[in-house]
């Protein structure tokens, strides 16, 4: 309603139940799209971490498991050493605006607008370059025969 409100509070009072309808259904659009990116990343990511605390960055998991003795197997933890750096490896593959929107994104946690300005950049670019980031991934991982 304030979207309405603050950018069509203008138009004529028969278009504004037209246009309430189409940005509830862009929004909620753009929830679920959100939703879907962030839980493939969450079940990749998350396949290296333990379930004893949410809170942990995954990565700084791993880097700290590698550093100390693991509670898991030695042979669990190659293979997580393994996984991540064909991750690394593959994220290093891809084209530099995908690569940089990706990292920005899901790495450092930015918001699109946020990405978008750093990147100097529309949002619409930066969601473009984030799915097809997403898509080669995990393309080039599957092809790897990493189910995660």
């Amino acid at each position: 309603m304030l979207k309405l409100a603050e950018k069509y509070g203008h138009k004529p009072l028969d278009e504004l139940p037209m246009l309430f309808q189409r940005i509830l259904q862009n929004v909620i659009r753009d929830f679920y799209r959100r939703q879907k990116v962030r839980s493939l990343w969450t079940t990749v990511l998350s396949a290296f971490s333990s379930d004893d605390e949410e809170d942990r960055d995954p990565l700084e998991t791993l880097e700290t498991e590698a550093s100390s003795n693991p509670a898991g197997s030695p042979h669990g933890s190659l293979e997580q050493s393994q996984v991540l750096a064909i991750i690394e490896q593959e994220i290093g593959r891809l084209p530099p605006r995908q690569r940089e929107a990706f990292l920005m994104r899901y790495w450092e946690d930015m918001d699109i607008a946020e990405t978008a300005a750093a990147m100097g950049c529309s949002e619409g670019s930066v969601k473009t370059h984030c799915s097809r980031a997403t898509h080669t991934l995990a393309a080039a991982l599957k092809a790897k025969g990493i189910e995660l």
